[in-house]
């Protein structure tokens, strides 16, 4: 069995998968945790599938915070026994990056691609739901182009509270209407719906200049969502073809096998 472990922003999400498929999931929040206390907490998650560490055969990392991205390595040689695969430089793909740095790009949006690219067998754009929203392309010769990025959900209405003096905090919700009947419920059509918005006008652009860059191929262009608001959100979404929570440690397992 694969531990994967995509560490995000705001959330961690771990996967153990078998033959390509999730077979337990957790999310847990990303915060500066010991070695001892992030070792502690794989055990348990683990053992609570009646998982043994035993049967863990390999480890693969994929990590946008670099402040605990020793912790966890620590922590599954320790406990685990395992020195993980973590995803950086010098590691193959399969995928040329076709952007003015390459080194730039996040490890998560590469992840996020080679899945979808190697799902959709053609030109895929890739909307990652995360603490920032990514929108990644790639060609139907399997390149990774680039794409785009925008603040996150979370982060829009925080700042929305932040920044005004009697707005209030609201949570992530869906509403019925985009005219609301009072401040909280304005603020959240305004949020989701304008969100709503924000990624169906990027996900179209994408598909459109996906499309004058390769005019002699003529096949759809799919769009895929995952994140952690790719369900509440996404489905609203009328340019976003498929959803796929798992899409990021489906990744990780595909570039495990092309690394080991």
């Amino acid at each position: 069995m694969l531990l994967v472990i995509d560490v995000g922003n705001t959330n961690t999400v771990l996967g153990a998968m078998e033959s390509g498929e999730v077979r337990f999931r957790w999310r847990i929040s990303t915060v500066p945790r010991t070695t001892d206390e992030l070792g502690i907490l794989l055990v348990q998650l683990l053992g609570y599938q009646n998982i043994s560490v035993d049967d863990i055969h390999g480890i693969c990392v994929s990590c946008v915070v670099p402040s605990v991205l020793y912790a966890f390595q620590k922590a599954c040689r320790r406990y685990l026994k395992i020195n993980p695969l973590v995803i950086g430089k010098g590691l193959k793909t399969g995928m040329r990056v076709r952007t003015d740095n390459p080194r730039e790009v996040g490890a998560d949006r590469i992840v996020n691609a080679v899945a979808a690219y190697r799902s959709c067998k053609g030109s895929v754009v890739v909307v990652d739901f995360g603490t920032a929203t990514t929108l990644d392309c790639v060609g139907p010769n399997g390149d990774y182009l680039g794409g785009a990025i925008a603040p996150g959900f979370r982060i829009s209405a925080e700042a929305l509270f932040l920044k005004t003096a009697k707005l209030p905090k609201v949570e992530v919700e869906k509403t019925k209407s985009v005219i609301g009947k009072n401040t909280i419920s304005s603020m959240q059509a305004g949020l989701y719906w304008g969100y709503v918005g924000l990624v169906d006008e990027l996900a179209h652009r994408c598909k459109n200049e996906l499309s004058s860059l390769f005019k002699d191929n003529g096949e759809k262009i799919h769009c895929v969502a995952t994140g952690g608001l790719a369900n509440l959100v996404g489905r609203s979404c009328k340019e976003i073809d498929d959803i796929d929570e798992s899409l990021t440690l489906k990744g990780l397992w595909l570039l495990y096998q092309i690394n080991t």
